[in-house]
């Protein structure tokens, strides 16, 4: 890891909190090109819920991923459909920064999802994503000489390597206040620590 990467990273937290961003988080039927979304929170910038949600997914929830989560099947059968719930996601991130812990998931789940319910994925209207994982990734500094990039942490371990309290209990919500909590540990770490550079 070098200062100037570091650096960079903490700039670019900083700069992200600036843009006032909502953050997300998904639970998933699983990580395959099949699976579907069965739980959906968004925050705004200051922490506060925006969608915090079960969905009903067209399909079982097996039960390695209710082992993860702990969404069963049962919790959702009165659940709202993706149909129903979309909407108000969209809402709640068009026109803003939308901070996520390994976004290319997110995204990949919340497009699967709607295929799998026959609705036509267009990027909401001024949304942008950012990807917090990555960008912890360089602030950590963990090199991966295999890939030739920073090593990705999992959100778990960045919450226990920043000495965040947070509860990483896998659930949407809670996913979302850490994912929060981690950007503006960066950010802050920065106002500290960049003056040494």
């Amino acid at each position: 890891m070098t200062a100037s990467d570091r650096a960079e990273a903490i700039r670019l937290a900083q700069k992200t909190i600036a843009q006032n961003p909502v953050y997300l988080d998904t639970e998933t039927t699983g990580f395959k090109k099949n699976d579907v979304i069965v739980e959906i929170s968004i925050i705004d910038h200051d922490g506060s819920p925006l969608v915090d949600t079960l969905v009903k997914p067209n399909k079982h929830i097996p039960y390695d991923a209710i082992e993860i989560h702990h969404i069963t099947n049962e919790m959702v059968q009165i659940a709202p459909t993706w149909a129903e719930v979309w909407p108000e996601v969209e809402a709640a991130i068009a026109g803003r920064v939308v901070g996520i812990y390994n976004a290319d998931f997110d995204i990949r789940l919340i497009k699967q999802t709607h295929a799998h319910n026959q609705m036509r994925w267009s990027k909401p209207n001024g949304a942008s994503f950012f990807d917090i994982m990555e960008a912890y990734a360089q602030f950590y500094g963990q090199w991966n000489s295999r890939h030739g990039n920073y090593r990705w942490q999992s959100l778990e371990k960045a919450g226990v390597q920043c000495g965040l309290s947070l509860p990483n209990s896998h659930r949407a919500l809670d996913d979302t206040l850490l994912t929060r909590a981690v950007l503006h540990y960066m950010a802050k770490q920065g106002e500290q620590q960049l003056t040494f550079f």
